[in-house]
């Protein structure tokens, strides 16, 4: 059986599903506003005031496979936090910090020097003179309940925008949004198709 994979570029206020659910007629985005593709379905999800990349199949094995903690796939994310986190926070934040009682797994954690060219977000993150920010790679093993938020909150820099940037597959193959524009998606390449399906 072939299988389809699509990567997707996801914007800001787009739900990750095909339908919405809520029983208020909010006229928000889902995935159908942009990808016309029957029974695909996301692997792992976004939330709905975060960006990035995201990875839809019809492959129920690929996607337990990437969604299952033990296998530990990692992801990357950039986030933009308030003021400039300390060598102590960024170490916090690798060592692991406690969410719920619960202390998360180490991470890697950097400080990005250079402000990364993504698009600017529509509608744009609320900015104050006095706070100043800064953009953190972080790349988790775990994926719970808006994990970045919570661990940047936890050391005291909250989330103003949140990007999610490559999944791993293997130590030697990721998925990036390299190529992609806002909003727009792709289907994967053989070379990518064979490195998930080995899995």
């Amino acid at each position: 059986m072939k299988y389809t994979y699509i990567l997707f570029y996801k914007p800001y206020n787009v739900l990750c599903q095909f339908t919405d659910d809520s029983p208020h007629n909010t006229n928000r985005e889902t995935l159908k506003n942009y990808i016309d593709i029957p029974n695909i379905y996301s692997v792992g999800r976004l939330d709905l005031d975060s960006e990035g990349l995201l990875l839809l199949t019809d492959n129920p094995r690929v996607k337990h496979r990437l969604c299952e903690p033990s296998f530990a796939h990692p992801r990357t994310y950039w986030s933009q936090v308030e003021n400039i986190p300390s060598p102590q926070a960024l170490q916090k934040l690798q060592q692991g910090v406690v969410i719920q009682g619960k202390k998360t797994k180490n991470a890697m954690a950097k400080l990005i020097t250079e402000e990364p060219q993504f698009p600017l977000r529509n509608p744009p993150i609320r900015y104050r003179r006095e706070i100043p920010t800064a953009w953190l790679q972080l790349t988790l093993t775990e994926g719970r309940n808006r994990q970045v938020r919570k661990m940047t909150a936890a050391v005291g820099h909250p989330t103003l925008r949140l990007i999610r940037v490559k999944m791993g597959i293997n130590p030697h193959h990721e998925l990036t949004l390299s190529g992609l524009q806002l909003g727009q998606w792709r289907k994967l390449t053989d070379i990518e198709q064979k490195n998930l399906e080995q899995l």
